[in-house]
């Protein structure tokens, strides 16, 4: 049952920054045990935190074509 919880807040989290998200970004979680024990605030804060970094780093990293190397 807990396991459910955690999955319905993280993806409500989510569902709240889409718009966030690059077109064509994919958004992976995983959730360790310690998540459950985390408030609502908590989770939304730190999903936050995350997918910001991730944007961060995506401005910064160069776009190249499959399959050629760097």
């Amino acid at each position: 049952m807990t396991r459910n919880a955690v999955k319905r807040r993280l993806r409500h989290c989510a569902a709240q920054r889409l718009d966030l998200l690059p077109a064509g970004v994919d958004v992976v979680v995983r959730a360790s045990p310690a998540t459950a024990q985390a408030s609502y605030a908590q989770l939304d804060a730190e999903y936050e935190r995350l997918v910001r970094k991730v944007i961060a780093r995506l401005a910064v990293r160069p776009v190249r074509a499959r399959g050629t190397r760097c």
